[in-house]
């Protein structure tokens, strides 16, 4: 694939949860997260764990399918390398210069580490391009418990096992996650255009292709993408997120949303057209990276 140049760019996921738990709270007995306001929550952090997940396993489809469209060749797939995982060895990356750090993980480029930050000369990357909100959801979500049985027994006599109140799901919640990407950071981790089309790429399949028993439907709907004209931006992220936001139908602001019908997502088409002329010269059009 050919490099160009890298912009500013201004991203909404919405993020769908049916029956599932999005995102596990350990300080909760890993109840769904919700604020005070009872609305539900999706970190940053648990995203980009899946994305890395996506991109580490290459012997998998989508990695395999994906990289192939973008003219990453098998003798290159070393500096796609994951750094923010299990298998990495502390000792061994400590010894890896500066350069060759960079070159090799793709998500220390793309989403900043400060794994090397003492190094004696001088602080390393902290901050990173690709950088994603909390994802909340637009109404008050409900969480449910059931017991589970299984057949195995976690102990010897016993009949079934048994997980007491361990399945925990909301049963619908639709959550928006604003993501950005910092041109400006890019000459300091040397993240290129073509990583951050590969973030790109992979982005709608977080959920789908990493798909687990307590979140077995949840989904992207749509992953919202604006690329400005320039490194430094053109147009308002603010403008651009709400007018990417749907809003309720409901009566009462406090109402769990039941399903995606609970909201005026035409309203949202009709923006989407009225936000491209607004930003025409200033920012390329919306793509929704999901039907890309």
């Amino acid at each position: 694939m050919e490099q160009t140049a890298l912009h500013r760019g201004t991203g909404l996921l919405w993020i769908e949860a049916v029956n599932s738990n999005p995102n596990g709270d350990p300080d909760q007995a890993s109840d769904p997260r919700i604020r005070q306001d009872k609305h539900g929550v999706i970190s940053a952090v648990s995203l980009k764990h899946k994305i890395r997940q996506l991109i580490a396993y290459k012997e998998g489809a989508l990695w395999q399918e994906i990289s192939e469209e973008l003219g990453i060749e098998e003798k290159d797939w070393n500096h796609y390398d994951i750094l923010e995982q299990k298998e990495t060895s502390r000792v061994a990356v400590k010894k890896l210069a500066p350069d060759e750090f960079l070159y090799r993980f793709w998500d220390a480029r793309v989403f900043g580490t400060t794994f090397l930050e003492n190094k004696e000369d001088g602080s390393f990357i902290h901050t990173g391009v690709a950088q994603f909100g909390l994802g909340i959801s637009l109404s008050p979500v409900e969480i449910e418990r059931m017991t589970t049985t299984k057949e195995m027994p976690a102990e010897e006599g016993k009949g079934k096992g048994m997980a007491p109140l361990a399945y925990r799901i909301v049963p619908y919640g639709l959550y928006m996650m604003p993501f950005f990407i910092n041109a400006t950071m890019a000459g300091k981790t040397r993240c290129s255009a073509l990583d951050i089309e590969l973030l790109l790429r992979i982005l709608p399949y977080a959920y789908q292709e990493t798909a687990s028993y307590m979140r077995a439907q949840v989904n992207i709907r749509h992953a919202y993408y604006v690329e400005h004209r320039r490194a430094r931006g053109g147009y308002s992220d603010f403008k651009i997120l709400e007018a990417l936001t749907p809003k309720s139908l409901l009566n009462d602001a406090e109402e769990p949303a039941k399903s995606i019908a609970d909201y005026d997502t035409e309203a949202v088409e009709r923006r989407i057209l009225q936000l491209n002329q607004q930003m025409d010269q200033k920012a390329g059009p919306v793509r929704d990276l999901v039907e890309s």
